[in-house]
């Protein structure tokens, strides 16, 4: 009796997965792009695609959901996907954020990778709706040459499709691909295409079935720092004296070309526009605002060549390592400072005291390829958890410090590919009364 029950069971779920695909796969045919319009920013080794769709209804039963396609060789280096919905027009504009999630979708062509952008307010027949899309990626920029001296100039590869690759049919559309400078070494051409300055554009291109690709490649001057942190730990420890103490530690790279030859400080110091142009000497890190005890060191010991300036919006830590670091150099080095807990620490409603933090990485325009954020609650806190904005890894573990009995709860917070993107506030609760 059991195994028939099971059968039927396994049946009706065939049945229903069938039936949401099938319903899926008619909204993407009841769905297309009237115009779109992307631009893509090369300026930094953060690529920074801005993406406009209008997309209209033509099919009878509203739709709820859009989904944008990406091609697999970006969805390995998609740190972020946002989606905001545009409403009134000129100045009376204002923005709905939308919620984004990885998506599958049967029979994907190329293997394809989708993420569906989840609608406010369900899009009739015959209506339509102007999506602003932000999508960042890492690693993107393939330096070429691999191997630089010193007083060369970094070149990059970028690929791309000079078509929006999308799963609707596209009435119209523009790409535009802004560099840092106007030293173009070459640019794949898709008629009509023109350059004027930085920028290139490829199209307007008219009436393109689902799923159209063409290939460019650009190569072009990219000097600005390649700085990726490989793996950044930082530890933010709850003082049941009224500090918020926090260490930060670092394993720095220049992931751009590599430096061949040997290094001369000479010429570097005496002809820096020349010389090393695509290293970098000094980072600077937005800290919180009432910082202290700033204290930066490595294994050797404390550095003194940084500066600090606060006011009372935020603090900036201006950072210079021992050498400065050219492609494939690395550094590892700590930060550490000291908050007022009365700052960060709150209580809901709920009587459930909680810490508004940010995750995310001090350094500006800087790649974490692994980010693990230790909360490090004060001892006899119950029932921990934290709340981000967006997917992470969560697990719990136990610290002891002086004069520790049952040893402090951690909560801890993992994530790869974070870009400045992520640098929003979470809430890790501390106290839950019983």
């Amino acid at each position: 009796m059991e195994g028939p029950i099971r059968a039927r069971e396994a049946l009706a779920l065939t049945l229903f997965s069938l039936l949401f695909f099938l319903s899926r796969s008619s909204a993407l045919h009841d769905l297309l792009i009237s115009n779109a319009e992307r631009r893509i920013d090369l300026s930094s080794h953060i690529v920074k695609v801005y993406l406009t769709l209008k997309v209209e209804n033509a099919g009878s039963s509203p739709a709820s959901e859009v989904v944008l396609a990406f091609p697999p060789s970006q969805v390995d280096h998609l740190a972020t996907v946002e989606a905001l919905a545009t409403k009134g027009k000129r100045k009376k504009t204002t923005f709905v954020r939308l919620e984004v999630k990885p998506t599958e979708l049967p029979d994907a062509p190329n293997d394809t990778k989708y993420f569906t952008i989840y609608l406010a307010n369900p899009l009739n027949s015959a209506e339509s709706i102007t999506l602003e899309v932000l999508y960042m990626l890492t690693h993107s920029l393939e330096p070429f040459p691999a191997e630089i001296g010193q007083s060369e100039s970094q070149l990059v590869y970028y690929r791309d499709s000079a078509l929006v690759l999308s799963p609707y049919h596209i009435k119209q559309q523009t790409t535009f691909i802004k560099t840092p400078s106007t030293k173009v070494d070459s640019f794949t051409r898709v008629e009509p295409t023109n350059r004027a300055g930085t920028e290139i554009k490829y199209g307007p291109y008219e009436d393109h079935t689902p799923y159209s690709f063409s290939a460019i490649l650009v190569h072009f001057e990219n000097n600005s720092p390649f700085a990726v942190v490989e793996e950044l730990v930082r530890e933010v420890e709850i003082s049941h004296w009224g500090n918020l103490q926090v260490t930060e530690q670092y394993k720095l790279v220049h992931a751009g070309a590599r430096h061949k030859g040997v290094f001369s400080r000479v010429d570097y110091q005496s002809k820096p526009s020349f010389n090393g142009v695509s290293s970098f000497r000094y980072l600077l890190a937005r800290l919180p605002p009432r910082v202290h005890s700033v204290y930066y060191r490595d294994e050797i010991g404390n550095i003194s060549s940084s500066h600090l300036r606060t006011d009372s919006r935020k603090s900036e830590l201006e950072i210079e390592p021992r050498y400065p670091l050219f492609g494939g150099w690395k550094a590892t080095f700590v930060i550490g400072y000291g908050l007022p807990l009365q700052d960060f620490l709150f209580e809901s409603s709920e009587d459930r005291r909680y810490v508004n933090f940010t995750f995310g990485c001090p350094l500006m325009e800087t790649v974490v390829d692994k980010l693990t954020i230790k909360v490090v609650l004060p001892e006899g806190s119950k029932d921990p958890s934290a709340v981000v904005p967006f997917p992470v890894d969560q697990h719990l573990e136990t610290k002891y410090s002086y004069l520790d009995v049952v040893g402090r709860t951690v909560v801890v917070l993992e994530k790869k590919n974070v870009v400045p993107g992520h640098n929003s506030h979470f809430q890790a609760v501390l106290f839950c009364p019983n």
